[in-house]
Parts: structure tokens; sequence; C-alpha cells
């Protein structure tokens, strides 16, 4: 295969449906070069038109829940009814080394060899939101590609998880047994995004205490969401495969009966991302043409010459110039 690809390769590998084309143009999505951010933009333009029509799901919950074990078995269900899906598993990134903490490897290791599932394990980098900065472009591309399913899967880092909800139809909290701790941990903005909360490791002895889970998340979304979608609270066991039926039959229903909802969630999410990538141009460009002015003033302020207002106001006037 050619080193450098242009346009018309990557738009005749999508229609031939090359999973190497595909990695490859995930690749440039994610590249901070100039020129292959140009072409990047170019392919998601070409491709506009044959986005849209996959099931966008999220998945959150806290570390050790089982998020990987949960999509990997969910994820075998789909493939085995020949359905089409691809997973963007976002790492998260050490801050001191700017490594991927899990080395970019994948935990689904069945999926990862089905012919139907698509993986690609992305480092979160310093973005908050449990995502990859270019995320929302990954996914649209594999929905151009034609999977029936694109499914997130985030970090897991609190309250910053809501960021997943905005590119999503669905989002779907995964949350472990024992209710009262996990309760105290979760952030209420988080609860007041999700469309479905699942409690996993639903098997061996632990009845009692899923039930228990399954009654107080209900009590707490009964609270938070008191009209429109009220998120249903189910319970699965990845190893058994007890309950993934039912939450497959619970996504359906979500995306049979809130077609209007997400049809208006999309057009917000767009709005939502362009400003968005106005936010992100406006501070790269701040850092490029003021990075030693930036410097000063953060000097200034540690050294507490200046205030952080008057330094931000002194920065901004040369800015606006």
């Amino acid at each position: 295969m050619r080193t450098n690809l242009g346009l018309q390769d990557y738009l005749q590998g999508f229609k031939e449906k090359n999973r190497t084309i595909l990695a490859r143009a995930i690749t440039l999505v994610e590249s901070h070069n100039p020129d292959h951010q140009k072409l990047a933009q170019e392919l998601l333009k070409a491709l506009l038109p044959q986005t849209g029509k996959s099931l966008r799901i999220g998945i959150s919950g806290t570390p050790g829940v089982g998020k990987s074990t949960f999509i990997e078995a969910f994820g075998k269900m789909l493939t085995s009814q020949n359905r089409t899906m691809a997973i963007l598993a976002v790492d998260p990134t050490s801050q001191k080394s700017g490594g991927s903490i899990l080395g970019d490897k994948t935990r689904m290791n069945e999926l990862a060899i089905d012919p139907l599932a698509f993986i690609r394990p992305s480092p979160s980098g310093e973005t908050l939101g449990g995502v990859a900065k270019r995320t929302r472009e990954s996914l649209l591309l594999c929905e151009a590609f034609g999977f029936d399913f694109v499914m997130v899967e985030t970090v897991g880092v609190g309250q910053s998880e809501t960021a997943v909800a905005q590119m999503v139809d669905i989002f779907i909290m995964l949350l472990q047994p024992g209710a009262g701790d996990d309760l105290q941990g979760i952030k209420r903005g988080i609860l007041e995004m999700v469309d479905m909360v699942v409690v996993t490791k639903d098997d061996g002895e632990n009845q009692k205490i899923i039930e228990k889970a399954k009654h107080d998340y209900e009590r707490a979304l009964h609270i938070l969401r008191n009209e429109g979608w009220i998120p249903p609270v189910l319970s699965c066991s990845a190893y058994t495969k007890n309950g993934l039926p039912e939450i497959q039959k619970a996504i359906e229903h979500f995306f049979t009966t809130q077609k209007d909802s997400i049809k208006e969630k999309r057009n917000q999410q767009g709005l939502d991302w362009m400003w968005q990538l106005i936010y992100d141009g406006l501070k790269d460009k701040l850092h490029q043409d003021f990075d030693s002015d930036l410097t000063k003033s953060e000097k200034e302020v540690l050294s507490q010459k200046q205030t952080a207002p008057q330094a931000a106001q002194d920065i901004l006037k040369k800015f606006f110039k």
C-alpha cells in the first residue's frame, strides 16, 4: 500500500470496506500535522452524506466496573446476529509521561479478531471528558464506513465524563453492586444525562446486593428525572451472558421511541462541537502568538506580582489588538 494516500485513495478504501484504510483515516484525523488535518477535513466533508445511519452508544462507568468485559460480551452477542460494530476505546493517558496508561492495548481479545467488529484504542491525552480529542471525527468515519453500531468506551474519570453524552445517541452508565458506595461517588450531572443504567456482575450469590443496587439507582433516577424518558435500570453478567438480551431490547426500544429527541440531540451536538472547535482554535492561536507573554504572566501570577484577573485582562487586550 502507498505510504502517502490522497483523498481518492481513502474514498475508494471506504467504498471497498477496507479496514486498513479506515484505521489510517482515523490516524489521519488524530494527527497534529497541518497538512494531515487539511486532508482529514476534506475527507470528512466528502464522507458526510454517508454518516448518521449508525446507532451511537456511549459506555461509561467507574474504574473496575468492567466496561471492556461488558462491551466484549455485548459485542459478541451483536455480531452473532450478523450486526457490525465499531468500538472506540479511549485509554487514559499519564499526565506525567504522556503515555497511555493501558498501553493502548485492547482488553477485548475475542472481539478483536471478530470480522464483524472493529476496535480502535486511542489515548485520551490531556482532553477532559474521558474521550480523545478527535473521537467525534473517528465516530463519523466509522459511521461512513457503514457499521450498525458505533460504541465509545470512555475512561471513567468522574463529572467530566458527561462529554461523551454530547456525541452519542444513548449514554449508558455501568455501575457495580453496592449502591451506597457508588451513589456517593456519582456526580448528579452524570445521572441527569444518562439514558440507561446497567448494574454489572449479576452472577453468583450477588442477587440480594444486585436487587438493592437496582432499587437504589431507580429511586435516585426517579427523583432526578421525573418527566420525559426515565432511564431504565438493568443488570447483567458479562460471564454468564445473563441480562444481555434484555439490554439490547431496551436499547432498541430507546431508538424506536426517542427518534425525535435523538434527531434534536444530534443537531445540538453539531453546534456544541462547532463551538468547542472554535474555543480550541482560539486557545491554540493564543499560545502560538503570545507564548512568551503567557509564560511571563504565569510567572507573575505565581509570584503574586499580578492577580489572575489582571493577567488575563492584559493577555486578552493584546490578543484582541
